[in-house]
């Protein structure tokens, strides 16, 4: 069966009994839940459909060539041979916040490859973003006295 989500659990499920169901956990644990609990909660099944998207966001600095970073993103995802043509991924300013302007970065993808497409686009974003100077800021704060400059 697919990979499931109960009462803050997640894993895949091996059995389901009478009194409770068993779920493997991605770093092998057992878990056993009264099914109960199952019955009164809510399931998310992330492998039931043969296709996924992966919801990113990335960050840049306000100071940031904003079309340059999104060609990029563009680029990046479309380059990924794993992303689907359709439906077409999405990529677009979503925020403007206090310490970034954010884009999300949302490609469509088989179920199977969806995790590696997550980790391999950060790294790739990260990189290419270095490699452009591009910055991917941190939250951070100004502080100042009064009376000082």
């Amino acid at each position: 069966m697919g990979y499931q989500y109960c009462l803050g659990t997640s894993g895949v499920v091996e059995t389901i009994n009478i009194f409770s169901s068993t779920l493997r956990t991605g770093d092998n644990r057992q878990i056993i839940i009264p099914n109960g609990a199952i019955y009164g909660g809510t399931i998310t099944n992330h492998s039931a459909r043969k296709t996924r998207r992966v919801d990113m966001v990335f960050g840049i600095g306000y100071d940031d060539d904003l079309k340059k970073a999104k060609q990029m993103l563009e680029d990046i995802v479309m380059a990924d041979e794993r992303v689907l043509d359709d439906p077409k991924p999405v990529i677009a300013v979503s925020e403007l916040v206090d310490s970034s302007v954010n884009f999300v970065v949302r490609p469509w993808v088989k179920m199977a490859d969806y995790v590696s497409v997550f980790w391999d686009l950060n790294e790739t974003v990260k990189l290419k973003f270095d490699e452009a100077d591009i910055s991917i800021p941190y939250p951070q704060m100004d502080i100042h006295q009064p009376g000082k400059k």
